[in-house]
């Protein structure tokens, strides 16, 4: 692909995402979708292999589905109500519907089949950009009408998504299924706290987006695809492995990392809500994805293979991590100690 050809696509994602996030009318916030959904298709599908062409016509399909839905619960709103404002979506039918609609585009169980083989059938780079960049205009459009949206309903999916998510995560060996479990699980800890405190739910999002770039740069630098390719890693990027190691455990929730600062918040406001229960299920299952982050942190740094691999171990190379990547793994180690700082900012 050409680089005129990456400039356009890469500045209609950017595009079609401020036109969504800055929208108050439905058709405007629609427009802004379709034009992700388009821009972002042919750089899945760009290595014109098989599982990249299917990746990216799955990817069309659902998100086709979600956003007729979206147009759906707006016009049906728009017929009862006459209001076309993003923020007036006051109908029961039309929220029940743009719930749907959401949690589709967003990959939230049980409308998550289709993420994990998205992201398998791409790269990781372009796994990033499905995971981080693609799914802040559907949080958007769900932080503004999280008051109107049934709360019952968000709860049910968020712990769904964080058992599927920790749970089909297990037998798992390619590290890009993983971490597309990875980001349901993430996705139910910020669905079940939208409706209560949404300033939350997007510093959430902030932090995972900084833990998972960071994560899936590291792998794009060791190129592992697969669990087998990562036990080798460590003669190659010694540094870079132990990273590695320190950020995925930051990702699965652990003390004294930046991961544990949004879970930490989320259970606070969860118990002021008088929701114990739910906060103490969310947590044990936040224990299955857990399990696996640690595998991963295992046979990045702690295990050599126990058997013979079918390609040469290779030593250490002279080519540098990028800066990037280096300001990223700081950022998902050390921002626990600045929690006062974000707590006043939101």
């Amino acid at each position: 692909m050409n680089p005129q050809a990456k400039l356009i696509f890469a500045t209609s994602l950017v595009l079609g995402s401020t036109i969504t996030i800055s929208s108050n009318h439905w058709i405007t916030a629609w427009t802004g979708l379709e034009i992700n959904t388009l821009a972002i298709l042919p750089l899945i599908s760009k290595s014109h292999h098989p599982r990249a062409i299917e990746a990216a016509t799955k990817y069309f399909l659902v998100q086709a589905a979600a956003s007729t839905l979206i147009l759906f619960s707006s016009m049906t709103n728009a017929w009862y109500t006459g209001q076309w404002d993003i923020t007036q979506m006051t109908h029961p039918i039309a929220c029940l519907t743009l719930t749907a609609a959401l949690a589709i585009k967003l990959g939230l169980a049980p409308f998550h089949f289709w993420f994990p083989e998205v992201l398998q059938g791409s790269t990781l780079t372009i796994g990033l950009l499905l995971s981080t960049a693609m799914k802040l205009p559907p949080i958007a459009l769900l932080y503004m009408t999280s008051p109107s949206l049934n709360q019952t309903l968000l709860t049910s999916m968020a712990l769904l998504s964080a058992a599927l998510g920790g749970w089909v995560g297990l037998n798992q060996t390619q590290t890009r299924k993983i971490l597309a479990f990875s980001s349901i699980s993430h996705l139910g800890w910020m669905t079940i706290i939208i409706a209560y405190n949404p300033k939350l739910t997007l510093l959430n999002f902030y932090l995972y987006t900084i833990m998972t770039a960071a994560v899936f740069l590291a792998l794009n630098t060791i190129k592992a695809l697969k669990l087998s390719t990562l036990m080798t890693s460590y003669t190659k990027t010694p540094l870079l492995s132990a990273t590695l190691l320190l950020t995925l455990l930051s990702l699965a929730g652990l003390p004294p990392f930046t991961g544990f600062l949004p879970k930490w918040l989320i259970i606070q406001e969860l118990t002021k809500q008088d929701m114990a229960i739910v906060a103490t299920t969310i947590s044990l299952l936040s224990l299955l994805g857990l399990f696996f982050y640690l595998r991963l942190a295992y046979c990045a740094t702690i295990t050599l293979p126990p058997h013979t691999t079918n390609h040469m171990k290779q030593w250490h190379t002279d080519k540098p991590t990028s800066v990037l990547v280096a300001i990223l793994t700081t950022l998902s180690l050390t921002l626990l100690p600045l929690s006062p700082m974000l707590l006043s900012a939101i």
